[in-house]
């Protein structure tokens, strides 16, 4: 069944076909819709397992497939207009997806690990193994094998497509490169070229018809087409260069990650950059239209111009890993396969962010539950001083018949990469790979004696040199193994090879040199005296894949040929620690933290599970994040976290977080009105949300704040007490504080009329009846009368009561009213409410009825 990524593809295709006036008749007509619709790249999320194919035009995502199988795997992704192709590098599982249908089939599978790679042009797709030296060309819908495999020698590179449609790899064991044309019943080799002299290392850059090849040992580069390799340039270089797997146009840029610089070289000439630090390591290096984008592993993007200035630099925090530049289509599209991001460059340098969990496609994920906020980057610390290399180890020498096997051990390389290895013998000096150490010289004269000097050099110089044993070539020459060794990996990181004891025709087998051969490296390893060698974990590289190939060596010194190449293998051990963990409490549950972490290396085998460990409890996960409960209120919790793959659990990483405490208030004032208040207070939250309730008996409350609340609908002159409750997940607490409300004031009201006795009847106190008279009783009792007070008197109040009406007429807005005031007059008196307006709106209802 089509995932959710794929039903949106589907549905995209109609739409785009439609609306470039397509027909199509079923999803096998839609084919030429993907290709020819803007730019487009399929991009990799190794943390959801999500293949992601972004528009470039617009620079958002338009589909999204699902591969669970290979989550949190490094994955290959080759594409071409019509087809993706899909190495799973942790399981080796090989899968194609044709863009007319969508669908994913993994119909293949290959060793796992670094050293097999696809590569596909249009409907051509080759899987190369570079360790056992077998190219295969393979159909590419369905994986399947066309005519028989290419054989090269062990240790070859390249396999990659340039822009006519020709595979090329690279043998530096020979020091050549063959171009590979892929046809309806098998490929054929198309031609052959010297391009270095054999044992040197090479890289190889595909373009737009041939390649470019860098010889690292000697630092000179050359293009290679069909017409064969041209004249070389040699670069200035400060260490050993590096090409990108492909090159858009003629600029071809050397980057040389041990000096920081870039030489680029056209047909003006070589230029070089140097690249200011930031904190990691630089990767090749891509030039697009007249720039060159240099990334480093820290997640920058630093970017030049034609000229060689720097302008603003690409970020991608937290990348998860290396980042991955491919120029498709006229756009530079910039992933970190271990973000949820990426970035889309056009033309004219414009950068745009991708994201590539976008909800925004039909069948998206839910929103995402917030994540803590990015960690600065980390600086690595400053290189130590760089000199010259030091002297070889192990330098050994093993006779043949008119020939001399000469092997070492890498040289420290004192802080600067080792570019060649120089040996020097027999009247002649050799140039070898600093990835190959190992050298086979020829035309000797048997019965003579020879010995070899052979010395490292870096950028700082030449080291000094270490002799191998003397020895005498010989036709009397033992067997190599009759059969390949066989290797098997340790869960401790270690290799077992062991092989057939070889057949000394008559002389005694006193040691075996066994060489490790990888992808584009071939270098002695160790040697033995049984016919079994363990090759230690540091000695090799997790994830990689080695194979082995053994020479027996006799009471002559005289060596066999090598033998047959083992079985590929790949090291590897328990996953390293759990980078940036953190442990953050959850605001809104009791007992319960959140651990976060970021996937360590997983050093040879995918990472199966993660145990997170935390109060006695114990949990397992298959993402970077967990949320642990039960482990208390107000606990202080250290949680620890383990990667777990194939050899068993890795180093734990701690981090620690508190779980919500209930919270603690106190109040620290009420500031009243007569008939409102406002309540202080200080809460502790105890690390939880938590929400803060105000209470009073016979008023109105409210909830909001943890800082003031307020009360209404109070009675003036009031005691009260106020209550303050704040609750979170882990329970509430309560303060307390009493107060009593201002008193209310009423202003005296009895304003003189316009004309006759109006004029004059609020002036004093007269016989018969006026305004603002105060009586004892709520009527206007002569007898029970308590005063009389001027217009604009200040009274006190308590409370109201009902009593005689009394009108005011135009002395008081012709209020009138049953209502009577007590008031502070010659003790607790009454005034009608017609003569009294009360402040704060003349509400009758801010007074409590006495």
């Amino acid at each position: 069944m089509p995932s959710r990524g794929q039903l949106v593809t589907m549905a995209t295709v109609v739409v785009l076909a439609a609306g470039l006036g397509l027909t199509v008749r079923g999803l096998g007509s839609a084919d030429e819709a993907l290709a020819s619709f803007d730019a487009a790249s399929w991009v990799w999320s190794k943390g959801k397992g999500e293949l992601a194919r972004i528009n470039g035009t617009s620079a958002r995502v338009d589909t999204r497939a699902d591969v669970a199988r290979s989550r949190g795997h490094q994955m290959q992704v080759s594409q071409s207009d019509r087809f993706v192709l899909l190495r799973d590098v942790q399981s080796g599982a090989v899968a194609s997806m044709d863009l007319t249908d969508l669908q994913l089939y993994w119909n293949q599978q290959t060793q796992p690990g670094i050293g097999v790679s696809v590569a596909l042009h249009r409907d051509s797709a080759f899987i190369t193994d570079a360790v056992q030296g077998k190219v295969q060309q393979v159909d590419a819908a369905t994986l399947q094998p066309i005519g028989e495999a290419l054989q090269f020698p062990p240790g070859i590179n390249g396999g990659v497509f340039d822009g006519a449609g020709r595979l090329w790899v690279a043998a530096p064991s020979e020091g050549t490169v063959t171009a590979i044309e892929p046809g309806e019943s098998g490929p054929a080799r198309l031609r052959t070229d010297p391009v270095a002299a054999p044992s040197h290392d090479l890289a190889v850059t595909a373009m737009s018809e041939g390649i470019a090849v860098l010889d690292r040992t000697t630092n000179a580069l050359v293009r290679v087409d069909d017409k064969g390799a041209g004249q070389p340039t040699t670069l200035p270089l400060g260490g050993p260069g590096e090409l990108p797997e492909r090159t858009e146009g003629d600029v071809i840029a050397v980057t040389v990650p041990d000096d920081r610089r870039v030489y680029t070289v056209d047909a003006t000439g070589v230029h070089d950059v140097a690249v200011p630090a930031s904190g990691g390591e630089i990767q090749p290096a891509i030039p697009y239209e007249g720039y060159l984008y240099v990334p480093e592993d820290d997640g920058t993007v630093h970017v030049f111009d034609q000229n060689g200035q720097p302008q603003d630099p690409i970020d991608i925090p937290q990348p998860g890993g290396d980042l991955e530049l491919d120029v498709r289509e006229d756009h530079l599209f910039i992933n970190a396969p271990g973000s949820t991001t990426a970035r889309v460059v056009d033309d004219q340098h414009t950068v745009r962010s991708v994201d590539k969990d976008t909800d925004q496609v039909v069948g998206g994920d839910p929103p995402p539950v917030k994540t803590p906020p990015a960690p600065p980057k980390q600086q690595k610390p400053k290189k130590p001083v760089a000199a010259k290399p030091g002297a070889p180890r192990s330098v050994r020498a093993a006779a043949g018949n008119a020939e001399v096997r000469v092997s070492w051990q890498a040289a420290p390389d004192n802080n600067a990469a080792i570019t060649r290895y120089v040996v020097a013998g027999a009247g002649r000096t050799f140039q070898v790979g600093a990835d190959q150490r190992s050298l086979l010289v020829d035309g000797l004269t048997n019965g003579e004696t020879y010995k070899f000097q052979v010395h490292a050099v870096n950028r700082k110089g030449d080291g000094p040199a270490r002799s191998s044993n003397a020895v005498v070539p010989t036709s009397d020459v033992p067997d190599p193994p009759a059969a390949p060794p066989v290797a098997e990996a340790k869960p401790d990181g270690t290799i077992a090879v062991t092989w057939p004891e070889a057949n000394g025709q008559g002389r005694k087998i006193v040691r075996y040199a066994v060489t490790a051969v990888t992808e584009g490296v071939t270098s002695p390893i160790g040697e033995s005296a049984s016919a079994s060698l363990t090759v230690p974990a540091n000695q090799v590289e997790f994830g990689k894949q080695y194979a082995f190939t053994v020479v027996a060596i006799n009471e002559l010194g005289a060596g066999s040929k090598a033998s047959a190449v083992s079985n590929s293998v790949v090291p590897f051990t328990v996953p390293g620690k759990p980078e940036n963990a953190a442990a953050a409490t959850v605001a809104g549950t009791a007992g319960a933290v959140t651990v976060t972490w970021t996937a360590p290396a997983d050093n040879g085998r995918a990472i199966t599970k993660y145990v997170v460990k935390a109060g006695g409890k114990e949990t397992e996960a298959t993402g970077t994040s967990v949320t642990l409960t039960g482990l208390g209120n107000g606990a202080t919790v250290q949680a620890e976290v383990t990667a777990v793959n194939e050899a068993g659990a890795g180093p734990a990483a701690t981090a620690t977080a508190r779980t919500v405490s209930a919270p603690t208030v106190t109040v620290t004032g009420v500031d009243p009105t007569f008939n409102t208040a406002k309540v202080a207070f200080s809460v502790n939250n105890g690390g939880g949300t938590t929400t803060c309730t105000l209470t009073v008996t016979g008023g109105k409350g409210s909830t909001g704040s943890c800082s003031s609340l307020n009360a209404t609908g109070l009675k003036p002159s009031t005691a009260y007490t106020f209550t303050v409750t704040a609750k979170n997940a882990a329970g509430s607490k309560a303060g307390t504080m009493a107060k009593t409300t201002d008193a209310l004031y009423g202003i005296a009201t009895c304003i003189n009329g316009d004309s006759g006795d109006q004029r004059t009847y609020c002036d004093r106190d007269v016989s018969g009846r006026n305004g603002n008279e105060i009586f004892k009783v709520t009527r206007q009792d002569d007898d029970q009368q308590a005063g009389w007070v001027k217009n604009g008197v200040r009274l006190q109040t308590y409370c109201k009561k009902s009593g005689e009406e009394v009108y005011a007429y135009v002395y008081n807005k012709n209020k009138r009213s049953t209502w009577w005031i007590q008031v502070n007059y010659e003790g607790k008196t009454y005034i009608p409410w017609a003569w009294l307006n009360l402040e704060g709106g003349d509400d009758l209802a801010d007074l409590p009825t006495c």
